[in-house]
C-alpha cells in the first residue's frame, strides 16, 4: 500500500463523469420510453425540449398541489402524518427524490406510493397516489426529467449512478 496521498478529481474528469452520467439518464428516459405503455398525446416524447416543457406542465398540473410550485414539499414531510402517511417531500436536493434510481420513480409515480411499498414487502400507508390512469410512462419520464433539471450537478450525477447501477442489476 502507498503512502501517496490520492491526486483529487481533475476538472477534465468531473467533466468526463457529468457527460457520462447525463448519457445514461439520457438512455435510460430513452429506455423507459420505449418500453411504455402508451405515447404522450403532444408529441414530445422524440424531443428534450418539448418533453422538458410538456414535464413543467405535467407537473404544474398533477404535481404541485402537494409538492409544491417551486419542488418544495410539505415543511415537515420528515414527520409522519397523524394518519401514518408522510408528508409530500421536496423535489430538488433538499429532499430525496435524486437518491432513487429512474425505474423506482416511475414505478413510484405510476402505481402508486403504497402499492411500490408493499412490492417490497413494506406495508406502510403512502399519500403518493398512482398517475397511471392520468398519464403515458413518458409523461412520467417528462414530468422526472422536469425534476431532475432543477437538481445540482452532484445530485444529477449520483442518481444516474444509481440508475446505471439499477439496469444491471436487473
Amino acid at each position: 500500500m502507498s503512502n501517496k496521498p490520492s491526486k483529487p478529481h481533475s476538472r477534465s474528469s468531473a467533466l468526463v463523469t457529468l457527460v457520462l452520467a447525463v448519457a445514461v439518464a439520457a438512455g435510460v428516459t430513452a429506455w423507459l420510453m420505449a418500453g411504455g405503455d402508451r405515447k404522450p398525446a403532444d408529441g414530445s416524447a422524440g424531443d428534450p425540449a418539448l418533453r422538458l416543457a410538456a414535464g413543467a406542465r405535467l407537473y404544474a398540473e398533477q404535481c404541485a398541489a402537494c409538492h409544491g410550485a417551486d419542488l418544495e414539499g410539505d415543511a415537515n414531510w420528515r414527520e409522519r402524518k397523524a394518519d401514518g402517511t408522510m408528508p409530500a417531500p421536496p423535489h430538488d436536493d433538499s429532499g430525496h427524490t435524486w437518491h432513487h434510481p429512474d425505474r423506482f420513480l416511475v414505478a413510484y409515480t405510476k402505481y402508486g406510493g403504497a402499492e411500490v411499498l408493499r412490492s417490497m414487502g413494506i406495508d406502510a400507508p403512502s399519500a403518493m397516489p398512482a398517475f397511471g390512469e392520468q398519464l403515458s410512462d413518458a409523461e412520467i419520464v417528462s414530468v422526472l426529467d422536469f425534476i431532475k433539471s432543477h437538481w445540482s450537478d452532484r445530485a444529477r450525477i449520483a442518481q444516474a449512478k444509481l440508475t446505471a447501477e439499477d439496469l444491471r442489476n436487473q
